[in-house]
């Protein structure tokens, strides 16, 4: 039986999915620092994760797909929530970029979009945005 299986809230099955992929792309590397685990501790909370979920969500040899939203603002959120998890450490690497694009991708965003949206993202989560950026997101 799927862990989503076990939950009637149809509202609550999408936080698992996500939070269960926040979890996978935060072990992208082999490891999840302890950074990335307290940025999960909060997500768990913030999403309404249990006690058990989380434990069966953290299992190695668990892998969940996506649950895009419908929304593209909560595609970007859940982007956004992504980028957290994987700047927590201060770095990106080759894997979690070729997962972020995939999780994009899986979200909805069309290739060029998905490049378009990380290449800006990363640039701003890694403090390498052109003041130009840097005005219209202080002035929104």
């Amino acid at each position: 039986m799927a862990i989503a299986d076990l939950y009637t809230s149809s509202e609550h099955r999408r936080n698992l999915a996500h939070f269960a992929a926040l979890a996978t792309l935060a072990n992208v590397d082999g490891e999840i620092s302890s950074e990335e685990k307290s940025m999960l501790d909060r997500f768990a909370s913030k999403l309404d994760i249990t006690e058990a979920e989380y434990k069966e969500v953290m299992k190695s040899e668990n892998k969940y797909p996506i649950d895009p939203p419908h929304n593209s603002e909560r595609r970007l959120e859940r982007l956004y929530d992504l980028f957290r998890i994987i700047f927590s450490d201060h770095h990106i690497d080759e894997e979690e970029m070729f997962l972020l694009k995939k999780y994009a991708i899986g979200l909805g965003f069309s290739g060029e979009q998905a490049d378009k949206i990380i290449e800006r993202s990363v640039a701003i989560f890694s403090g390498k945005i052109e003041f130009d950026d840097y005005l219209y997101l202080v002035k929104h």
